[in-house]
């Protein structure tokens, strides 16, 4: 068990940091993506600010990942690592909530390939 939560973990952090990374990196080239690409939508106002929020999410996924790696090295318990399956998952379906509404139905697919891997940590840790 602790080998799958120690993979898990890892995808999950690799994932979210990296995602945050860009958004810190290329901020304002994400914004005018993405008020593009919510221009049809209530969100189309809302762009930097649910930006931030979803930045502020990956980025806690990611260092609770980490955090929960640590533990289950050191003690062997799960508890970061299951609030960083939480956190990822939260996040996830905000995303996959704002790909539905963008109506990127291709978008919303690839979301639930890493919703997945999320709601099994979730499930087993």
């Amino acid at each position: 068990m602790n080998e799958f939560a120690l993979l898990l973990l890892a995808f999950l952090a690799i994932t979210f940091l990296q995602s945050g990374y860009d958004k810190i990196t290329d901020w304002n080239g994400n914004v005018s993506w993405l008020k593009g690409h919510f221009s049809q939508t209530f969100l189309k106002n809302q762009v930097p600010a649910a930006l931030l929020t979803v930045l502020a999410l990956e980025i806690v996924a990611g260092v609770l990942s980490i955090m929960g790696i640590a533990e289950i090295i050191t003690s062997g318990r799960t508890i970061m690592g299951d609030y960083a399956c939480m956190v990822s998952c939260i996040t996830l379906l905000l995303l996959l909530f704002g790909q539905r509404v963008a109506k990127d139905y291709d978008g919303a697919r690839t979301i639930v390939i890493y919703l997945i891997p999320a709601l099994l940590g979730v499930y087993w840790l």
